[in-house]
C-alpha cells in the first residue's frame, strides 16, 4: 500500500508541473500576440474574438444575473427609500389640510362678519370666542377683548348674520357675553313688516319666545326680527331672526346668529347711551321724569 501511494505521488509531482508550464506558456505566447502591432496578427485577433465571443453567453449568463440581481435590489432599495419619503410628506400634508380646513372656516366666519351692511356711524372690533360657559342655566360665551379695547357693558354683539347678546363684565383683557337665550336676557325688538313691538325672553332655549305683542294677528312665520332701540342699550335694526310657531302655538324667534359655531364676535360700539352699570337692569338714557317735568313747569310759569 505505501508503494503505491509513492508510486502515485512520483508521477502526479511532474504531471503538475508540466501542465503549470504548459499554462505558463500558452498565457504568456496569448500577451505575446494580444502585444504584437501587426496587420496580420490584428486580423487573427479579430477571428478568434469573432469565433469565442458569441459563444462565451453561456460563461457570461451567471455574471449578468448576478449583475441584474445587485441591481434590482438597489431598484428596491431607493424605492423603500422613495416610500418612506412619500409616507413622510403624506403626514405633512395631512397636517396641512386640517390647517387649511381650519383656516378656511376661520375665513369663512370673517368674511360673513364684512357682509353685514349696518349703521355706517357704528364701529365696531371683532373678537375671538375663548370658552362657553356649558351651564344649562346660565349661557354665554368669553372674548378676547375687553377694557384695554375700550368695551363698555351693554354693548351688543353679533356674529357674520345676527345679534348674539351683549357685553356683561368687562376685564383688562377679556369680557363675558350673556347670549340671547340666556334665562336673564331681554332684548326690545320690532317685527317686520308689521311694526309690532315685542320682547324677546331668553328662556335658555334654541328659539326664545316673544313676549308683549301688541297683536298677534299681524304677526305671521317668517317675519323679521330686529331690534327696535327701546331703551337706548342696543342699536336699532340689528338682526335678530324670524318669527316661528312652536306646537303649542305660542311664537318664538328663529335665530339668525349660528350659536353652534360661535367662533368670531363683533362687538358694536355704541356711545349714544349710558353704560349699563347694573347687569340686572336696562337703564334708559337719563332724563327728567314726567312728574319732575311738570313741576319744573309751574315753577317756570
Amino acid at each position: 500500500m505505501a508503494k503505491d501511494r509513492s508510486t502515485s505521488s512520483d508521477f502526479t509531482g511532474p504531471l503538475r508541473r508540466l501542465l503549470l508550464a504548459v499554462l505558463i506558456l500558452v498565457l504568456g505566447a496569448t500577451f505575446l500576440l494580444w502585444r504584437i502591432d501587426s496587420p496580420r496578427v490584428e486580423r487573427f485577433r479579430a477571428q478568434i474574438t469573432d469565433r469565442l465571443v458569441p459563444n462565451m453567453d453561456w460563461a457570461m449568463a451567471p455574471v449578468t444575473g448576478t449583475i441584474n440581481l445587485l441591481r434590482d435590489f438597489q431598484s428596491y432599495q431607493r424605492l423603500s427609500e422613495q416610500n418612506q419619503e412619500l409616507r413622510s410628506e403624506l403626514r405633512q400634508m395631512q397636517a396641512w389640510k386640517e390647517a387649511a380646513l381650519q383656516l378656511e372656516q376661520e375665513n369663512a366666519r370673517l368674511l360673513d362678519l364684512n357682509k353685514v351692511r349696518l349703521d355706517p356711524r357704528l364701529t365696531f372690533i371683532t373678537g375671538v370666542v375663548l370658552a362657553d360657559s356649558g351651564s344649562p342655566f346660565r349661557q354665554s360665551v368669553l372674548l378676547n377683548v375687553g377694557a384695554r379695547d375700550g368695551l363698555v357693558d351693554g354693548w351688543a354683539t353679533m356674529d357674520g348674520i345676527g345679534l348674539v347678546g351683549r357685553i356683561s363684565g368687562v376685564a383688562q383683557n377679556t369680557a363675558r357675553v350673556i347670549l340671547l337665550t340666556d334665562a336673564s336676557s331681554r332684548i326690545p325688538a320690532v317685527i317686520q313688516p308689521s311694526g309690532q313691538r315685542t320682547i324677546v325672553a331668553g328662556d335658555n332655549s334654541a328659539a326664545p319666545p316673544l313676549d308683549f305683542i301688541e297683536s298677534t294677528d299681524l304677526v305671521r312665520p317668517g317675519d323679521r326680527v330686529i331690534s327696535s332701540g327701546d331703551g337706548g342699550v342696543f342699536p336699532a335694526g340689528l338682526l335678530i331672526g324670524q318669527v316661528a310657531e312652536d306646537p303649542g302655538g305660542r311664537l318664538r324667534v328663529r335665530l339668525a346668529a349660528d350659536y353652534e359655531r360661535l367662533e368670531f364676535l363683533r362687538v358694536m360700539r355704541h356711545y349714544g347711551t349710558e353704560k349699563v352699570t347694573d347687569n340686572a337692569q336696562v337703564i334708559s338714557p337719563a332724563g327728567p321724569l314726567p312728574a319732575q317735568a311738570e313741576a319744573e313747569a309751574e315753577v317756570v310759569e
